[in-house]
């Protein structure tokens, strides 16, 4: 395969994705420390750890990240981490 096909029955594009989607959650999630001028902040670190690692399939993840950052995932903490923006 030479181009990304996503109509193709490989699951490769999906995956690719599924991958870049992830890089975004983490980057906006690590903003969100950054914001408070201590990537350890505990307050954060307890929002974390309660709409995201310990919630597990409570509820959909979407509502789980909204939660944790009150809005939806930004795109651009992974545009600028890759220094694209």
């Amino acid at each position: 395969m030479t181009h990304f096909n996503l109509h193709s029955k490989s699951s490769f594009p999906a995956g690719y994705f599924v991958y870049l989607w992830a890089e975004v959650l983490d980057a906006d999630a690590f903003a969100a420390f950054q914001e408070t001028g201590d990537i350890f902040d505990k307050a954060t670190a307890d929002r974390a750890k309660q709409f995201i690692y310990s919630a597990g399939n409570t509820q959909a993840p979407d509502e789980l990240f909204r939660k944790f950052r009150g809005r939806d995932p930004d795109i651009s903490f992974m545009l600028k981490k890759k220094g694209l923006e």
